[in-house]
């Protein structure tokens, strides 16, 4: 089943033209990175499945029901963390989710056990402090714990890695992942290695389109050609097999092989023969950057 399913979104602000027939669908319990450059759309479509922008064409369902701007009766099923919460800073983490669960009109009993259950999904269990004090680190973990208070079936979170350093990265992601089975994740990026370390599903967004969607391992599988990496010692032998059987460099010392047009046995056969010390000889596997790369500046 489909959480999230967008179908031929179209979304104009004056003459530019930000969605061009966008077509998504998010799988239920799947870790899906959306991705993009900075104003490819990502954060207009995020609003536009929240109800907070007015669609120009084309239609979103969340869990089975139609999205209608302005209506937010698709809402309860989703959780939000936009790139940059706000906070009641004179409040401690606990009373702030004590109070997120007050206006949703959950039970006083179920509001004070799913505060200390979220305070410690978020590692902010121990925290004493006012809000104004946090980090932004912190201060993403505890907009993770507020999105997630009323079990929302879909979670979506804008940009949540963005301006944290490697360990503040690495919790975050470390706390989307483990609430996958707990909801579906839906977050935005640019930074294509936290889609590479939790992501089960992605979809590339470029020129208002999508232009790859489907499981990662799928699409790394497809992407994956027949090339070879060959890494020598020395730069000057680099260069010895570039004249004798061509290949990409993108490295002093690195060449890439496409076979077909050059078989690996004879390029192995000539380091063999010219005796050329060589670091590694492996099959190349196409990172999501190389991907990504590829698909924008077609």
């Amino acid at each position: 089943m489909d959480m999230l399913r967008i179908t031929g979104l179209h979304k104009r602000f004056g003459n530019h033209e930000v969605l061009k027939g966008l077509d998504l669908s998010v799988p239920e319990h799947s870790v899906f990175g959306f991705v993009g450059k900075n104003g490819s759309g990502k954060t207009t479509t995020m609003k536009t499945i929240l109800g907070l922008i007015k669609a120009d064409d084309g239609e979103i369902t969340v869990a089975g029901e139609k999205v209608v701007y302005g209506q937010t009766a698709t809402n309860h099923h989703i959780g939000y963390l936009p790139d940059v919460p706000e906070f009641y800073d004179f409040m401690k983490p606990r009373e702030y989710l004590v109070f997120c669960g007050e206006i949703t009109g959950m039970e006083k009993e179920d509001i004070e056990k799913r505060a200390d259950e979220l305070l410690r999904l978020v590692g902010l269990d121990k925290e004493e402090r006012r809000i104004k004090g946090f980090s932004r680190g912190m201060k993403q973990r505890l907009g993770i714990a507020q999105a997630l208070f009323a079990r929302p079936k879909l979670l979506i979170c804008d940009e949540p890695t963005s301006a944290l350093d490697p360990m503040g990265r690495k919790e975050i992601l470390d706390i989307l992942y483990s609430v996958r089975n707990e909801t579906t994740v839906l977050f935005s990026t640019h930074v294509l290695s936290d889609v590479e370390r939790i992501c089960t599903d992605v979809a590339f967004i470029d020129n208002g389109v999508i232009s790859i969607h489907g499981k990662l391992e799928d699409l790394k599988a497809n992407f994956n050609s027949n090339e070879y990496l060959v890494e020598t010692l020395n730069e000057s032998d680099t260069f010895v097999l570039l004249e004798q059987f061509g290949g990409v460099q993108i490295a002093p010392t690195r060449l890439v092989f496409k076979e077909g047009k050059t078989e690996i046995f004879d390029i192995m056969n000539f380091i063999a023969e010219n005796k050329i010390p060589v670091v590694k000889i492996e099959r190349f596997e196409k990172t999501l950057e190389s991907m990504f790369m590829e698909v924008i500046t077609k």
